[in-house]
C-alpha cells in the first residue's frame, strides 16, 4: 500500500486552484518523467473521455469541463449532473440522498460538498444512518476541496457521486477578475 502511494505520488502533479480546478492525470499516462528534463502532464478537466469534472465553482453555482453552468447546488456523476433540489447543508438528509441506493453501478462514494466550511455536523449523524444502511461511504468536506476531490476519484474511474452546495462567501482575486475578463472576451470576441 505504501510502495502505490509513492508510486502514485511520484506520478501524479496535483493543483487545485480555489475557483478553477485542475488535476493532472495519474493512470492514463504510461509515464510521467519521460528522461532527463522532460515530464508530461496531462490535464484531466480537458479530457472528455474522463466524463464531466468541475472546472469552477462559485457562490451561485458550477462550471464543468464542458463549458455548462449548473446554478445552484447540484449532483453530478461521471457523466451527467442534476441541479439538487436543497437549499443548503440544513436540508441534507436520507431524503435528498434518496434516489443515490437505487443506481446501479452502485456508488462507491459520494462526496458532499458543504459549501462553507462547518462547525455544526448534525447533519451528520442521519448521513452515517444512510451510509451504514445502503454501504455508501461518505467524503464530507467543503465545496472548494470536494471539487478537486470529485474529479480525482472521478478521473480514477471509481463510482463517484459529487453532491455540491456553493459556497455563500466567496473571495474574489485579481486572479479571479483576470481570468473572468478573458473568458468573457473570448465569448463575445467571436
Amino acid at each position: 500500500m505504501i510502495k502505490l502511494s509513492l508510486n502514485l505520488s511520484k506520478r501524479l502533479i496535483k493543483t487545485t486552484f480555489r475557483r478553477n480546478v485542475s488535476l493532472t492525470n495519474k493512470l492514463r499516462v504510461s509515464r510521467v518523467y519521460e528522461g532527463e528534463g522532460q515530464t508530461t502532464a496531462h490535464i484531466l478537466n480537458k479530457d472528455e473521455e474522463l466524463g464531466l469534472m468541475i472546472d469552477a465553482y462559485s457562490e451561485v453555482g458550477f462550471r464543468l469541463n464542458n463549458n455548462i453552468t449548473i446554478l445552484g447546488p447540484m449532483v453530478i456523476f461521471p457523466r451527467s449532473v442534476l441541479s439538487w433540489n436543497i437549499e443548503g447543508i440544513k436540508d441534507v438528509n436520507e431524503d435528498s440522498f434518496s434516489l443515490f441506493p437505487v443506481l446501479e453501478p452502485k456508488i462507491d462514494i459520494i462526496v458532499l460538498g458543504t459549501g462553507d466550511k462547518v462547525d455544526n455536523y448534525n447533519f451528520f449523524e442521519n448521513l452515517r444512518k444512510f451510509s451504514n444502511k445502503y454501504k455508501i461511504a461518505f467524503e464530507i468536506l467543503p465545496t472548494e476541496t470536494a471539487c478537486p476531490t470529485f474529479n480525482f476519484l472521478n478521473a480514477e474511474g471509481r463510482a463517484v457521486v459529487g453532491a455540491m452546495i456553493p459556497p455563500t462567501t466567496f473571495m474574489y482575486g485579481l486572479d479571479d477578475e483576470l481570468n473572468t475578463n478573458l473568458r468573457y472576451t473570448s465569448i463575445f470576441s467571436n
